[in-house]
């Protein structure tokens, strides 16, 4: 067989490859089909305001999320302005895909927010192709949530302080996670 012949075999195989994986990825994309509970995203509350470490609304109404943690695929972070209790405010929006897409909003200046913010910057687009896992932690003071963030079964040690600046932290997290998504998506 001839170099040539080699390679359009290669060739040949890597195409077939390219196809599976478009199917497969087409699959994983697909809506759920029939009835069920989950149509469009669920935002949930990084917070403590309303006796859990997390909770959605549901005519206003806070739910508790009894589940300790979140896995998915990190698609976006973004900040929104919005208003809130009268009072303009900055939100941190983290945007997960799992089951469904869940919304994670936290203040923009909160621990949950930095925690996730400075673990997101240690990481590389690469890592972001396989699901995270985001935990929220209590304080010890019954107003702190802190925000873990997993690979895998490995925790992401991010350190931040008063010195960090948060705004060139915000740009890399912001970054890391749109390099992730523009390569795989």
């Amino acid at each position: 067989m001839t170099s040539q012949e080699n390679n359009a075999e290669l060739l040949a195989a890597l195409m077939r490859q390219e196809e599976l994986l478009k199917q497969l990825v087409a699959a994983i994309n697909k809506p759920k089909l029939g009835l069920h509970s989950e149509a469009g995203s669920c935002k949930i509350y990084c917070n403590r305001h309303n006796g859990s470490l997390w909770y959605t609304l549901s005519n206003g109404e806070p739910s508790a999320i009894a589940q300790t943690a979140l896995t998915g695929y990190l698609r976006e972070i973004k900040f929104e302005k919005c208003e809130r209790r009268g009072k303009e405010v900055y939100k941190l929006l983290a945007t997960i895909l799992a089951d469904r897409t869940y919304i994670l909003e936290s203040g923009h200046d909160t621990h949950f927010a930095k925690g996730l913010l400075a673990a997101i910057t240690l990481l590389t687009p690469q890592q972001l192709y396989s699901p995270v896992t985001i935990q929220p932690q209590p304080g010890t003071d019954e107003s702190v949530l802190f925000c873990r963030v997993w690979i895998g079964s490995e925790l992401v040690m991010a350190n931040y302080n008063e010195q960090t600046d948060w705004r060139e932290t915000s740009k890399q997290a912001i970054a890391v996670t749109k390099a992730a998504n523009e390569i795989v998506f």
